[in-house]
């Protein structure tokens, strides 16, 4: 369960996340002996010792002898040892065992965690989750200073037997190798330690460059910024600076691993919100292999294709079974809360027992360190008197473990390695960092040279400036790439910029068409249909064809006609621009639209997948102007069954262009004709009322094909979708409403259908090894388990034994009162989850048949060919089936570039996909900052431990709200029985003396509030406190003696 940020600067004790019976991790038992000598008589020796070696370096530098080594040094007697400061050594190990300590105990997570909600990613948060530059430097040496103080004044004489017998333990210590210095230690007294007014060990960082060098790695490893690797691998004569990353295999050692089954190879999948976290697929279908960290990662990106190697079952992660997170996320709830004050930042509770914050000189710092050195000991106590293991691996089923892997070699660097960020200047260096922000990119050190001109002596003013970087090289001894800046986007937070990053990000080329991709275009304009190409096509200028589009589509690519035959059947033709006739296999154009494979729909334009003069104009199917056409032509009864069937190249001639509005207007008044001046022009061929009927006919028609085909077993999951109203001039969003999916969309989805699978059947059987069909994978068996178990306990009679018993379910499960959309929402976006992705592939890559089945559609066979103006995979659909008519040249690739070609597709696609949502997001948040805030219903579909998600019924858009963020808050209790999890929210007083008592579950309706966030671009959403909420929708109000066993009224 995911856990909730924690106040920066909170005390909140370490045993207070755990439940009674929850076992802890053991720790080193070093560890475990330097914080009991907190108040031993031998840490109290040490400081003894330190006084007197204080006044007697004071002596000697006052008469001119020798500066010590050291401060508190231990004499060297015969040894050619180098001596070491104890106070500096146990300061030392503190810090390392602390980093252990949480290590072992699993709490790394919420570490990385903390990072994810800061107002802006900069150098305060790394790619790995660590602590970054000066925040970490200043808080430690401030604890090291604090704990100095607060132990000097305990200090008692021990024995000096005792203290040398220490300081010989000590001496075999391993001391740390190749630490990096910055100029200011180089000035410090030859110690390593700075002086402040007689206070040791206070080292604040003065630059940038030296706050950075405070920071580890995620496996504890120091790094340099430094892109001189010569520099920063030999500097003070230590010798190699530590590896942070394996090196990676051969490829022969890979190969033979590969064959041999000891290595897997897949795509590499970051988690977006826990950028520590990623996964490649489990080639048993299982669930996912699980990396952990960037260590793991070894330096592979989002998307690559990368070789692991499984690790040993002891290192596998150990999966939260029913019953034992309960109790632990019941009191991480509880103490987190009680810390955080009202209206507080949202933070992660912190991994790692010294605390990230910002200290100020003073009483204050003297406090935070008095609470630290508290919670160090007690966590210590809790630690030793803990000797239950059963949460290790080797303790656990396999049911409750997921393997862990590493990679050891990327087969692809499918990533771009180009991102969108901000900049860091790095006083008196020769490079700046770049902060990608996209966190699951690794910060750039890039040249000063790259930078604006005036970047270093004003680097201020690009504080908010939008940059994009290249990666070129990447070390495997830092956790920081180098790269190269590539160019100035603009300011944050303005549409434009945004969506230019956003594009950069995820690898869409929106650059101009180049003159030689312009040269394979007609250059004789207007252009017309040659008689010699006439005479190979069937003429269907005459027949009565339309398109049906959005209002505002200008790439029309396909088009419809139904005719009544005298015999009562109906002819039904399909008509598809003919791409393939303008794009030649082989040609510049060909080879950049493979490149693109896709068009990209953002809110306010597209980016093409080809020129927009065939775009819009020669493969457009504009009306009443001569087109060429792929046509699949049907004989069909009015029950929809289908007599014959005809493929073939065609020429027609659209007689009018309809919108979605225009064709739901017949299909809604079937019987009463539209006014002429409400439709576009039409053909004079072809009137009003012939056009009229055929929509009503093509409607009665699709109800029937569409009630066949889940009736045979197809699922459809649709799921919410935002659409916006721009303004004309300035683009910015004016308004913004929820999609709706109406007959009109329907009867267009349905014949398109249809197309798609007759294709798909005609091409397999003309070309059973080069065909390019397109799969979909059944869902993942266990989160299908893990989802039926969920619904069982939540009372929802749900059947996943089918895609169309699915379907059934959904549809008479939700009840038929006004809410009941929402919920089916809800539980159609759980439903989604163990869905896999639908894919382009080869057949003849694929051996088995029964791998060829489309899960949702329930067919044997399906490909896209309805599209392809802006989808690729269209195009070569269009080649094979053209060869399989013997009315094309044969298609000269084989089934490895064939698959190969399927493969990108199916990347460019995902990429397509996402940057289109994420273009939605950059509007609404827009919007909300111009017209919010904005208030709405909205229905929980998810719980943790310490947030919950919710699905904003105005506008569709999914929420996370953090409980430790919500202002009247005062406390919150998370339970979990089975999978069914539960938050209750104790509210504040406001006008009555009773606190108001709030049940969070799956489906309980909340009012909520969206507003504008600090960071330019985002937006947030806040429940409303349940005594302002309407009654409507509003979460029951309970007596908090009521708190066990109240159900929500909303289930």
């Amino acid at each position: 369960m995911e856990s909730q940020q924690q106040p920066k600067g909170s005390s909140q004790s370490r045993e207070g996340k755990r439940a009674p019976n929850q076992p802890v991790m053991s720790q080193k038992d070093a560890y475990a002996r330097l914080l009991s000598q907190h108040h031993s008589g031998k840490f109290r020796s040490y400081l003894d010792q330190f006084v007197q070696e204080q006044q007697l370096q004071a002596e000697r530098n006052s008469s001119g002898g020798a500066e010590l080594d050291g401060i508190c040094v231990k004499r060297n007697q015969g040894g050619g040892k180098e001596p070491e400061s104890c106070l500096s050594l146990y300061m030392e190990k503190l810090n390392e065992r602390a980093v252990s300590v949480t290590e072992a105990s699993g709490l790394k997570q919420g570490w990385i965690a903390q990072r994810q909600h800061n107002k802006r990613r900069g150098t305060s948060a790394s790619q790995d989750g660590d602590v970054e530059s000066g925040e970490e430097g200043h808080v430690r040496h401030a604890n090291a200073r604090q704990q100095e103080k607060q132990l000097k004044g305990t200090g008692s004489k021990a024995s000096m037997a005792e203290m040398q017998s220490n300081q010989q333990q000590n001496k075999k210590k391993p001391k740390k190798k190749n630490t990096p210095k910055s100029k200011m230690e180089a000035k410090l007294d030859g110690s390593g330690c700075a002086r402040d007014n007689g206070i040791i060990g206070r080292m604040v960082p003065k630059s940038h460059h030296e706050k950075a060098k405070a920071a580890q790695s995620q496996d504890g490893t120091s790094v340099s910024l430094t892109p001189d690797k010569n520099k920063s691998r030999n500097k003070g004569g230590k010798g190699k600076k530590k590896q942070v990353f394996e090196a990676y295999m051969s490829s022969e050692e890979v190969s033979a691993g590969l064959k041999r089954g000891e290595l897997i190879q897949g795509p590499l999948r970051i988690n977006p919100k826990k950028y520590h976290e990623a996964f490649i697929p489990s080639p048993d279908g299982t669930r996912d292999l699980f990396l952990d960290g960037v260590a793991a990662r070894n330096r592979a990106l989002n998307g690559d294709i990368v070789v692991v190697k499984v690790l040993p079952r002891d290192q596998w992660k150990v999966m939260k079974s029913d019953t034992d997170g309960e109790g632990s996320s019941e009191q991480e709830s509880g103490t987190d809360r009680a810390g955080a004050p009202a209206g507080s930042k949202v933070t992660c509770s912190s991994a790692d027992v010294i605390v990230e914050a910002q200290y100020s000189d003073g009483e204050e710092e003297q406090t935070h360190t008095d609470a630290l050195a508290t919670r160090v000991e007690k966590m210590n106590i809790k630690t030793l008197g803990s000797t239950s293991n059963f949460l290790e691996p080797q303790n656990v089923a396999d049911k409750f473990l997921q393997r862990t892997a590493k990679v050891v070699y990327i087969m692809e660097q499918k990533h771009s390695r180009a991102a969108t960020g901000f900049l860091r200047f790095l006083s008196d260096k020769n490079f700046a960092m770049f902060s990608p922000m996209d966190h699951r990119v690794p910060r750039v050190n890039v040249p000063l040279a790259d930078c604006p001109e005036d970047f270093p002596t004003r680097p201020g003013d690009y504080t908010n400036t939008l940059f994009v970087c290249r990666i070129t090289d990447w070390p495997d001894d830092s956790t920081f790439a180098e790269g190269q800046l590539l160019k100035s986007l603009g300011m944050a937070g303005e549409i434009e910029p945004e969506t230019e990053g956003i594009l950069t990000d995820y690898d869409v080329d929106f650059s101009d068409f180049s003159d030689e991709v312009l040269q394979c275009l007609p250059q004789d304009l207007p252009w017309i249909i040659s008689p010699e190409e006439l005479l190979k096509r069937r003429d269907l200028r005459e027949e009565c064809i339309f398109t049906i589009d959005p209002s505002t589509a200008r790439d029309l690519d396909d088009a419809l006609s139904c005719r009544l035959l005298p015999d009562g059947n109906f002819e039904v033709g399909v008509h598809i621009a003919d791409v393939s006739y303008f794009v030649q296999e082989g040609s510049a154009l060909d080879l950049i639209a493979s490149r693109r494979a896709t068009s990209v729909y953002l809110v306010q334009k597209v980016i093409p997948m080809l020129p927009r003069l065939l775009c819009e104009e020669l493969c457009s199917l504009n009306p009443m102007t001569d087109r060429l056409t792929f046509s699949v032509i049907w004989k069909l009864t009015p029950e929809g069954k289908i007599l014959s069937e005809w493929f073939g190249r065609s020429m027609i001639r659209s007689c009018v262009k309809l919108s979605y509005d225009h064709a739901q207007s017949m299909i809604d008044s079937p019987d009463t004709l539209l006014d002429p001046k409400v439709l576009p022009p039409c053909d004079p061929k072809h009137p009003v009322d012939e056009i009229h009927r055929a929509v009503v006919d093509l409607h009665r028609l699709a109800q029937k094909l569409r009630a066949q085909r889940f009736q045979g077993g197809a699922l459809r999951l649709d799921q919410l979708k935002l659409a916006f109203t721009l303004d004309r001039e300035t683009g910015m969003p004016q308004g913004c409403y929820i999609y709706q999916y109406r007959d009109s969309n329907k009867l267009v989805e349905e014949f398109m259908l249809l197309a798609n699978m007759a294709v798909a059947h005609q091409v397999y059987r003309s070309f059973p090894q080069q065909a390019l069909l397109r799969r979909h994978p059944p869902p993942q068996a266990k989160l299908v388990d893990d989802l039926m178990e969920f619904c069982d306990q939540m009372g929802l009679n749900l059947d996943f034994s089918s895609a169309g018993a699915l379907h059934r379910s959904l549809h008479e499960t939700l009840g038929m009162d006004e809410y009941s959309s929402a919920r089916k929402e809800v539980l159609t976006h759980m439903c989604s989850r163990p869905m896999q992705m639908a894919v382009y592939y080869c057949t003849g890559v694929l051996k088995e048949e029964a791998l060829f089945r489309h899960y949702a559609l329930n067919v044997p066979f399906y490909t896209h060919f309805t599209s392809p103006i802006r989808r690729y995979a269209d195009v070569l659909v269009h080649r094979l089936l053209a060869t399989s008519l013997a009315c094309g040249p044969h298609l000269g690739l084989e089934s490895d570039d064939i698959q190969k070609q399927a493969s990108h597709c199916n990347d460019k696609k995902t990429a397509s996909k996402r940057v289109q949502e994420l273009s939605c997001e950059l509007f609404f948040s827009v919007f909300v900052k111009e017209c919010g805030p904005l208030e709405s219903e909205a229905m929980v579909m998810g719980v943790l431990d310490q947030s919950f998600d919710v699905l904003v019924l105005r506008y569709g858009v999914q929420k996370r709200i953090y409980c430790n963020a919500l202002k009247g808050l005062e406390n919150f209790h998370f339970t979990k029985v089975g999978k069914k999890p539960e938050l209750t929210l104790v509210w504040a007083p406001d006008d009555s003396d009773s606190r108001c008592v709030q049940q969070i579950t799956i489906f309980t309706l909340v009012e909520v509030l969206l507003q504008a966030d600090e960071i330019p671009t985002k937006y947030t959403a806040v429940l409303k406190h349940p005594c302002e909420a309407g009654p409507q929708g509003s979460a029951p109000l309970l007596d908090a003696s009521c708190l066990l066993g109240s159900q929500d009224a909303a289930q």
